[in-house]
């Protein structure tokens, strides 16, 4: 195990904080604060000392440090022996292009979005999987009225939302066991699909016709008709839908709306490389 070759500073003779023990919200935040300043003060660096870390960041080398090991653990930085310097890891490069990703699927589906909801005159609404739920990360509103409101950011379970459905219905068999295992199955309305069996057969339904539909089974009053995204790579990655009252979006205008809604997400799937063939 490498030791810190650097002078410590003086805040070593303090020893422990007073909240060490304390595992609150607030102390842990704290603590990942301190050490993405490390972290964020390394990336604009060609390579650093531990010294110059702790330096430029007013923090403890033995504070410093402890961050940086728990780091390259990570993969987020790593150390040249023979240079005594950190640098930024390769994992740092994979989260980031992770980021890219999202922030390519993001401005390619905007003006996609936009055509969606102009055809429709519905909301259109763009989401993608996070652990057991839909995070919406764009949306363009109808000009209606009465219409669907789902901000950036809003989290809705997958089994309650279309968006949630259609990405559900292109898991293989074991991952979708696995989800329906640890994810609750809660009610919010008495068409939510809280049993197994009856998921996976509204499921096997979405994947024959391509398309999910959210008959009130989150809100009241609310439908939605949803179609995954596809990357170059054939997996599912996003999901793009249009959301509104039932009385404009009825069961007789599902067939129209679900065919604009396939072709939104088969646009923003060539525009991220898919061959059509997901």
């Amino acid at each position: 195990m490498r030791e810190p070759t650097t002078p410590e500073s003086p805040r070593r003779a303090r020893g422990r904080p007073k909240a060490w023990d304390d595992k609150s919200d607030q102390n842990t935040i704290k603590s990942l604060d301190r050490a993405m300043a490390v972290f964020e003060h390394l990336s604009t660096t060609t390579g650093a000392t531990l010294s110059e870390l702790a330096a430029d960041t007013d923090q403890a080398a033995a504070t410093t440090y402890r961050i940086l090991t728990t780091l390259e653990a990570r993969g987020l930085v790593e150390f040249d022996q023979a240079a005594q310097l950190w640098h930024i890891g390769p994992r740092a490069f994979l989260i980031g292009a992770r980021y890219l990703r999202r922030t390519s699927v993001m401005d390619r589906a905007r003006p996609i979005l936009r055509r969606l909801m102009e055809a429709t005159g519905e909301t259109a609404n763009l989401g993608i999987a996070r652990d057991t739920h839909v995070l919406f990360v764009s949306q363009v509103e109808s000009h209606a009225s009465i219409r669907a409101f789902f901000p950036p950011g809003t989290l809705s379970p997958m089994h309650a939302s279309g968006i949630g459905k259609a990405l559900l219905a292109q898991m293989t068999d074991d991952r979708l066991s696995r989800h329906i295992a640890t994810a609750p199955l809660d009610r919010f309305t008495a068409r939510t699909l809280t049993d197994p069996g009856d998921l996976r057969a509204d499921l096997q339904e979405t994947r024959a016709r391509g398309y999910a539909i959210d008959d009130e089974e989150k809100t009241e009053g609310m439908r939605c008709i949803a179609a995954p995204v596809f990357d170059w790579q054939g997996e599912a990655v996003a999901g793009l839908s249009v959301s509104g009252p039932v009385s404009r979006v009825s069961l007789q205008q599902t067939p129209r709306l679900a065919d604009a809604v396939l072709r939104a997400a088969a646009d923003l799937s060539a525009a991220l490389g898919a061959d059509g063939k997901g």
